[in-house]
């Protein structure tokens, strides 16, 4: 089953509990939470407060991405604040394999990604430490950049590699995702879809009843 994850890092910031009110009552799980720390990327979001202020207003799974530098630091301060899961940056751990033990001592799921430019096969070697691998299909730092098609190419490589080592680690694809494209991406086997303005800059309610009747194409 392909699971939808809107991101809120496109939601309207004056009124994030409303937008995220409108997200209710049509079968999402999930919310993707960016946090940017404006050295890793260039940009800075949001991070503890404002998932400790939503949590206890959203029975969702926080699906949480860091886009900072060394993440180990902060792991426990995420699992207070709400966080289900954390996803790292590759290219931002000093020691990958002690930061992503750190989010699974704490009690979360495991997540992993890298930039579009580095090299897909670096990441395979931590296949057997993570929940889910994270395709970026735009750059990291900023919502509604358009989909970089070279990064099907990784996709079809970690379906083909989790596949043929019965893996159960989850793929997960997030970039310029919109209901025109999202085909392209479920026809490569991801397992999770994130998606910020096409989803927050719209009918929130309709555009994601509209990806899970999509979703339904695949089941």
């Amino acid at each position: 089953m392909v699971r939808l994850s809107p991101s809120i890092l496109s939601a309207n910031f004056a009124n994030l509990q409303g937008d995220l009110d409108q997200t209710k009552g049509c079968g999402l799980k999930m919310i993707h939470i960016d946090v940017m720390d404006g050295i890793f990327v260039p940009n800075i979001s949001f991070a503890f407060k404002v998932i400790s202020d939503i949590r206890d207003k959203n029975d969702y799974f926080f699906d949480t991405h860091l886009m900072i530098e060394e993440p180990i630091r902060y792991i426990d301060e995420f699992k207070k604040a709400g966080s289900d899961r954390i996803t790292v940056h590759y290219e931002a751990c000093k020691d990958l394999k002690a930061t992503l033990k750190a989010i699974r001592d704490a009690g979360m799921e495991v997540g992993l990604t890298a930039k579009p430019e580095t090299d897909p096969k670096l990441l395979l070697k931590y296949f057997d430490q993570i929940d889910l691998i994270l395709v970026m299909s735009v750059r990291p730092g900023f919502g509604g950049q358009k989909f970089m098609e070279e990064t099907k190419a990784t996709m079809d490589l970690y379906r083909k590699y989790i596949d043929e080592n019965n893996l159960k680690v989850k793929m997960q694809v997030d970039g310029g995702i919109k209901t025109t494209n999202v085909r392209e991406v479920l026809d490569l086997g991801v397992d999770e879809v994130v998606s910020g303005s096409d989803i927050f800059a719209k009918d929130i309610k309709s555009q994601i009843l509209t990806y899970h009747e999509i979703f339904k194409e695949y089941e």
